[in-house]
């Protein structure tokens, strides 16, 4: 995959891989992952598609330091703005966990007009059910913002976050998720700005239900395509159902025995639901 660079107006970069050729996809991962998360797919849809995978700010090689606000709105401004740029002005974008929730808000706030949109398991408009971020990291992260403390901060990121947590997010245990969280952590050691950054995204990042999307659902002209694992021990399937029923065009498809990573337990499946959905 090439590596290309987005900058968008206040400076804020961000890193991005494509593949393959024909109508382009962007693919949105979720929060403390990498673009990475949809690499098995790109095999299965090179041939197709015309692939274009982010990496959020951030995240990977995307920007890092502490002077942006990293508030819901700031991400969907900076998302909307990358996918025009890189995909057109009516892009086909898909995200999953926090990528939706930014896509979404992008989507809902009129930023981003796109042809078609597809939602992997987020918590729409719901209450989350569960945290991915362990308890200890919830209670040192608000103060990674203060000097001396960021570097600590950082570390615990590495230590909560070991390879063998990638196979628990797994409904098959794909050993292949261990590498998918050591790239995510690579470079986390150490890095006082990220750690700032995140303290600032953790601070600002909705926490409760977004109702608000109750309402704005029927205005959401574009198809949808819910995209939902069965085992996913942070979204449960009643949310998409709950959003499926507003949605004004939306169709649910549900992929059984996958989890939390859903490209990496059944990257055909994705593959195959993608493509009959986008093309």
């Amino acid at each position: 995959m090439k590596l290309r660079l987005y900058h968008h107006r206040d400076g804020a970069r961000i890193a991005y891989r494509e593949a393959g050729v024909g109508p382009s996809l962007c693919l949105v991962h979720s929060a403390a992952l990498s673009h990475r998360e949809f690499a098995p797919l790109v095999e299965h849809l090179a041939d197709r598609f015309r692939l274009v995978l982010p990496d959020l700010p951030l995240h990977g090689d995307s920007e890092d330091r502490p002077r942006h606000p990293y508030s819901l709105d700031w991400l969907a401004e900076v998302m909307a703005a990358f996918c025009r740029q890189t995909c057109g002005p009516h892009p086909t974008v898909g995200g999953h966990g926090a990528g939706a929730e930014i896509l979404l808000r992008a989507a809902v706030t009129g930023q981003l007009s796109p042809a078609r949109i597809v939602l992997m398991p987020n918590r729409l408009h719901g209450t989350p059910t569960r945290s991915r971020l362990p308890a200890g990291l919830r209670t040192v992260a608000p103060a990674a913002a203060l000097p001396g403390i960021d570097r600590a901060a950082a570390r615990v990121v590495r230590l909560a976050y070991r390879p063998e947590h990638g196979m628990k997010l797994t409904a098959r245990a794909n050993p292949a998720a261990r590498d998918l969280l050591r790239h995510a952590t690579a470079d986390v050691a150490g890095n006082a700005n990220l750690a700032r950054s995140w303290a600032r995204w953790l601070r600002r990042w909705p926490q409760g239900a977004q109702s608000e999307l109750l309402e704005a659902y029927p205005r959401l002209r574009a198809p949808v395509l819910l995209l939902w694992a069965d085992r996913d021990r942070y979204h449960p399937l009643a949310g998409a159902e709950e959003a499926l029923d507003l949605l004004p065009d939306a169709q649910l498809r549900v992929l059984p025995d996958t989890g939390y990573l859903i490209a990496y337990d059944d990257p055909v499946g994705v593959a195959r639901e993608l493509t009959a959905f986008c093309l």
